[in-house]
């Protein structure tokens, strides 16, 4: 039996795969593949996220977020250092603000 799947895995999925018995068919992609498959796994955990609420599915999205960002050559330390940065200029989201107009 084949199931197919078509999406961007972790690096260790294919042991596992092959730890539990079963073989696997994987390619490596093209830079360019690469991060259009990253956006497409952003989409997938988040989903996930809204769907479970479970912490580990917002680690999987950061794990995906840091990816794309040393895809623009940023590293965690650095992209941590950008939202410090945005949370000092801007503030966070702790106060739970929500915009309902604007009036000039």
């Amino acid at each position: 039996m084949k199931t197919t799947y078509n999406k961007l895995i972790r690096d260790k999925i294919p042991q596992k795969i092959e730890a539990a018995g079963k073989t696997s068919k994987q390619s490596t992609l093209s830079h360019e593949d690469y991060v259009k498959e990253l956006n497409n796994k952003l989409t997938e955990e988040s989903n996930e996220w809204f769907e479970s609420s479970d912490v580990e599915e917002l680690a999987d999205i950061l794990e995906v977020v840091m990816a794309l960002a040393a895809e623009k050559g940023v590293g965690f330390e650095q992209l941590v250092e950008i939202a410090n940065s945005k949370r000092d200029k801007r503030g966070g989201f702790k106060e739970r603000l929500f915009l309902e107009e604007v009036y000039e």
